[in-house]
């Protein structure tokens, strides 16, 4: 899986580093950091921290094409 994070869409609310800590954590008050490959074994918790992301900056890409990526509309 591929995360990638609009930075400039990000406001720091910081429901990703809640919901996935081991993939999303905040430097400081507002830069976020994030691994842009997390391991498969965190795949869920990604998943709902893009989901739970209010402005929907973050992207998921699921490379194993199991699922669609997260933030786009099925063909």
């Amino acid at each position: 899986m591929r995360v990638v994070v609009d930075l400039s869409r990000c406001q720091g609310y910081a429901q990703c580093a809640f919901l996935a800590p081991d993939a999303f954590r905040m430097h400081g008050e507002e830069a976020l950091m994030y691994a842009s490959n997390p391991d498969d074994s965190q795949r869920q918790q990604v998943l709902r921290a893009a989901a739970a992301c209010p402005l929907q900056a973050i992207l998921v890409d699921q490379l194993e094409g199991r699922d669609a990526p997260v933030g786009t509309s099925p063909s």
